[in-house]
């Protein structure tokens, strides 16, 4: 009965390990030193002790089964017993020597569980280190290719390379590429806030995303790199911009 207890909490273990890959997978820099495994490798280090505990007591059960076997082979040597009798005492040896090896291979399998989500952990720190520090290189506020001029709400950056809708497509792979998920845009060319605002929009797009973001900085830092103009605003402006996003392409002007 205790085997199977135990067999069933390291079960458990395995499945809360499992639960957590999608963690570990997605850890990032701000939780890189979070000690995200250490209730894992609590539960599997008491599975541990637990049938170090239990080793002793099968130890002292083999001893005394190993003792009843030597003592009943004598003495149906001599015709004292029958052969049923000794058939039951060697039968419970040989289970008592099975259920320790359990115990051992249970405390072998712990120890490398334990191993295995250490080394989990570590790799999953060291992937998304090197995806954030990717994801910022080359970082927007150093080593810009293009002047980048910036109040404390908006950031302009006047770009060299040209753009025009055609090249949105670009803009868009590369943000799916990195972050898994579709551009955000707002507004794709004139759209009804920027007739009522007055503004000539027909040759920029609208991401709505805050500058100071991670996904913001790099699609600031892409847009850059490629000589991609744009304005980024931090707040809204009244009767400019109605909230924080990135305007890509060149500053509207006014209508008319």
């Amino acid at each position: 009965m205790r085997t199977i207890k135990h067999s069933a909490l390291l079960t458990t273990v395995l499945l809360l390990l499992l639960a957590n890959t999608n963690t570990f997978a997605q850890t990032t820099d701000s939780t890189l030193s979070s000690p995200t495994t250490a209730p894992l490798v609590d539960a599997v280090n008491k599975v541990k002790t637990s049938s170090e505990e239990l080793l002793g007591l099968e130890n002292d059960e083999i001893k005394k089964a190993t003792e009843q076997v030597t003592l009943l082979r004598q003495l149906y040597s001599e015709g004292l017993i029958a052969k049923v009798e000794l058939d039951a005492a060697e039968q419970s040896l040989t289970d008592a020597t099975a259920k320790l090896a359990a115990t051992q291979n249970q405390i072998s399998g712990s120890e490398k569980l334990i191993t295995d989500i250490k080394n989990a952990e570590a790799l999953a720190k060291s992937e998304a280190l090197k995806s954030s520090q990717t994801l910022v290189k080359p970082t927007l506020w150093t080593r810009s290719p293009v002047g980048l001029s910036a109040t404390a709400t908006i950031l302009r950056s006047s770009g060299t390379g040209g753009w025009s809708l055609a090249s949105l497509n670009t803009v868009q792979q590369f943000f799916t590429t990195n972050f898994g998920r579709a551009l955000p845009t707002s507004a794709v060319g004139q759209s009804a806030t920027h007739n009522r605002l007055g503004y000539d929009h027909r040759n920029a797009v609208d991401v709505a995303l805050h500058p100071d973001s991670a996904e913001g900085r790099a699609l600031m830092s892409y847009l850059q790199t490629n000589g991609i103009p744009f304005l980024a605003f931090r707040a809204a402006v009244p009767g400019v911009a109605t909230g924080p996003h990135i305007h890509i392409g060149n500053p509207s002007h006014r209508l008319g």
